[in-house]
């Protein structure tokens, strides 16, 4: 039975991309989640305000009287942070054969860019970009936060020649159409729908926030679900789902709307790595009870535009009484 599936132009094995997190930070990881069948892995993010962490770590305000210490500092941290990351993308290319996908995640297209062009020269297969955009300020409106999407992957195609993703946030008041926008660009060559955010929680005895469960459940699997069925017959370009993926269930879900590939990482760690041949393995059964021999036999069969009814899947409040629920 033929799993294979062609994610911006990379032959994976089969669907299941394990997603950025602490599962993929290590080769000695990575090698773990290839023996266990991952078609793909999305290394561990490097975060901008990572590096701007250790500048100030290494080096404090107290110093700012030694300027040309601290433009040493400032320069040294920023390369042990990437001298690390690069040091990973090579040697997890020597010591596995399925697709190395980089992870950036970032907020401007100034204080990274310059660091995706080592990422290239390292051997990474691809590149994803994390993009992480909550519209909180009222002072700025919706284009000129969108206005950062489209800023920072041109400066990065400049940059680089390998694919690009494009991870990024559904706050959008016109998502379909910005996503449409983005593709027009040619800049991107995949889209990760969608981010997974930190959740603020209050403790109501201590009066402290803090956060909430990081990891996902099967239900969170709604919101992509909805969105990839809407775009994937609209745009040209390749989806990656992401969030709520949790058993072949999930997986079969988002094929059938029409997605190339989807990220898990919360059942990993929930299960453990041999979650992922259990998946599989109900893909592979599923698939023999419907008579499909390749993903593409099945895939985007109801996206959209392939159902009786796809305002289904426009839908956003309940209308009737229907099997136990209001519809």
């Amino acid at each position: 039975m033929n799993l294979k599936t062609n994610y911006m132009g990379l032959e994976l094995k089969n669907p299941i991309i394990i997603g950025s997190s602490g599962l993929t930070n290590s080769v000695e990881n990575i090698k773990k989640l290839e023996e266990n069948q991952a078609g793909a892995v999305v290394l561990k993010s490097l975060f901008e305000e990572q590096i701007l962490m250790e500048i100030s770590k290494n080096f404090s305000q107290n110093n700012s009287n030694y300027p040309d210490a601290f433009d040493y500092l400032n320069n040294y941290t920023k390369q042990a942070s990437i001298f690390k990351y690069i040091e990973m993308i090579e040697e997890s290319k020597k010591s596995v054969s399925i697709p190395i996908i980089a992870s950036i995640n970032c907020i401007t297209p100034v204080e990274w860019t310059s660091f995706a062009k080592n990422i290239q020269d390292a051997g990474a297969d691809a590149l994803e970009i994390n993009i992480s955009l909550l519209p909180s300020d009222p002072e700025i409106d919706s284009k000129e936060n969108e206005k950062k999407y489209f800023s920072i992957i041109e400066k990065v195609s400049k940059i680089i020649s390998i694919p690009v993703a494009l991870k990024m946030s559904y706050y959008s008041a016109g998502l379909a159409n910005l996503i449409q926008k983005l593709c027009w660009t040619n800049h991107v060559d995949s889209f990760v729908l969608f981010n997974k955010y930190f959740s603020p929680d209050i403790d109501i005895n201590t009066l402290q926030v803090k956060a909430s469960n990081p990891l996902t459940s099967p239900e969170d699997i709604s919101n992509s679900l909805r969105w990839i069925a809407l775009l994937s017959n609209k745009i040209n370009k390749n989806i990656a789902a992401s969030t709520g993926v949790h058993d072949y269930k999930g997986l079969v879900k988002q094929l059938l709307v029409g997605a190339q590939a989807v990220q898990i990482v919360s059942t990993i760690y929930k299960y453990g790595e041999k979650v992922i041949p259990k998946i599989i393995d109900g893909l592979k059964d599923w698939m023999q009870k419907n008579n499909y021999n390749k993903i593409d036999d099945f895939r985007g069969k109801l996206s959209y535009s392939e159902i009786k009814n796809p305002e289904f899947y426009e839908r956003i409040q309940f209308m009737k009484y229907y099997g136990g629920y209001e519809k």
